[in-house]
Formats: structure tokens, C-alpha cells, sequence
């Protein structure tokens, strides 16, 4: 079997410990495995509730992800392994938004409950605070109005952090299509929040 740990550079301790686990993992360790869905589930979900409808779908194609991920194990060809299975995870939301071809009135119910977002600093006045969660509430509404392959450009790019390559590697079209979704995505962002820009000032 291919030893995964020559396939990347060790140097970093957390790619490391992913790389022993996978390892060990696809010699029929399922505990190892399982210590890769502690270490990820909660980075994951946090990944596609931005694409999906709700909290129930998002957390389904999370779990559909991982069962993906031990399901393939054997095509890992080494690299980062948050990256391999973020690029699992995205294609699970993909066809999670696939399977709702119709979008109810209120696609996004799970964005009026700001519980999920990370809790503000113990210094943050009530003004603040407020203002916070309105900005988080006003903007999730208008992802929620452009296309879903805008949105999945949008999140992984401006939010995630991940460059042009590696978002066309995990939704399988080239560069210049994701710098395209990217590109009218935040400008129908820019319409759809015009009349609002004010909060978003200062």
C-alpha cells in the first residue's frame, strides 16, 4: 500500500497526524477514521451550512461526505487530507442543492437563529452586538438569492480562504469559470444589499 506520509511534506504536525490517521484508516482501523470526523465534522459543517438550504440538510451532507471519504480512501493520492475532504464535502453540497431544484420562500430559516455564528467578544456593547447580527442576518439573505454556484465560489473563496485552483479542483470547472462566479456573484451581492449598504458602513 502507498505510504501516504511520502506523498507530502511532514513538516506541519497537523497534516501529519491526518496522514498517519488516513494510513491507518485504510488498513482497517476504523478508530483512526473515526478521529478524522472529530477533527473535521464541525469544520465541514461549518463549510456547507453556507451552501444548503438548513442546518438538517447541511448536517446530512456532511455525513454523506465522510461515508464518501472511507468509501474512497484509496483514491487519496496524498496532499493535505482537510483539503481532500473539504473538496468531498463540497460535492455533497452540490448535490444536495441539486436535489432542490425549487427553493421555498424562506430558503435560509436557519439564518434568523444567530446561534451558530461565533459569540461576540465580552467586551461588545448591546449597539454593537445588534448591529453584528444584522449585518450576518441582511447578507446570509442575499447569498441565499444568488445562484448556488455562486454562492459555493463566494464561500470557499472569500470565507474559506481557498485560491481560484484549488475551489475549480473541488467543483470540477476551470479557473476562469470560478473567477467569473466569483466576479457576478458579488456584484448581484452589490445590488441586492444596495439599500442596506448603510449598515454595513463604519
Amino acid at each position: 500500500m502507498e505510504d501516504l506520509r511520502a506523498t507530502a511534506v511532514i513538516d506541519d504536525p497537523v497534516q501529519r497526524r491526518d496522514l498517519i490517521l488516513l494510513e491507518r484508516a485504510r488498513e482497517g482501523d476504523l478508530a483512526a477514521f473515526n478521529d478524522l470526523v472529530v477533527a473535521y465534522q464541525d469544520m465541514l459543517f461549518a463549510l456547507v451550512v453556507r451552501m444548503v438550504p438548513d442546518r438538517d440538510s447541511a448536517s446530512d451532507a456532511v455525513q454523506e461526505a465522510f461515508f464518501s471519504a472511507y468509501r474512497n480512501m484509496a483514491g487519496f493520492r496524498g496532499g493535505s487530507v482537510k483539503s481532500w475532504l473539504s473538496r468531498i464535502a463540497i460535492n455533497a453540497a452540490m448535490d444536495a442543492q441539486r436535489l432542490k431544484k425549487r427553493r421555498p420562500a424562506d430558503p435560509y430559516p436557519e439564518l434568523e437563529d444567530d446561534t451558530w455564528q461565533p459569540p461576540a467578544d465580552a467586551s461588545a456593547d448591546p449597539v454593537t452586538t445588534a448591529l453584528t447580527a444584522e449585518r450576518h442576518r441582511t447578507l446570509n439573505r442575499a447569498m441565499a438569492q444568488i445562484t448556488n454556484d455562486q454562492r459555493t465560489a463566494i464561500v470557499l473563496y472569500d470565507v474559506e480562504g481557498f485560491d481560484y485552483a484549488e475551489i475549480a479542483e473541488m467543483t470540477g470547472v476551470s479557473v476562469g469559470t470560478v473567477k467569473s462566479r466569483i466576479h457576478r456573484g458579488r456584484l448581484a451581492l452589490r445590488v441586492l444589499l444596495l439599500d442596506r449598504m448603510d449598515i454595513f458602513r463604519g
